[in-house]
């Protein structure tokens, strides 16, 4: 497998091919996806899709989980946490 680029929070980053978003931004230092209504950061939990915890922006569409995405060349990830 090779690398592609993405886009998180505006920063170009490579990301090994077949990665989720959730192993993307974790391999880039990002632990905080998303902010709880209580102003709480909240990141990957069970990593399989339940919990929702992951929650980002993907290419203009929120509520995506990170960990059920796979990265695309070119995608822009938007965090909140």
């Amino acid at each position: 497998m090779g690398k592609i680029a993405i886009r998180i929070d505006g920063r170009r980053v490579q990301t090994d091919e077949g990665n989720t978003v959730a192993a993307a931004l974790i391999n880039e230092g990002v632990w905080g996806f998303r902010r709880s209504p209580q102003g709480e950061s909240r990141g990957p939990l069970c990593a399989m899709g339940i919990c929702f915890e992951c929650r980002v922006t993907i290419d203009g569409e929120a509520h995506r989980r990170a960990c059920m995405e796979i990265c695309r060349a070119e995608m822009e990830v938007a965090t909140d946490g």
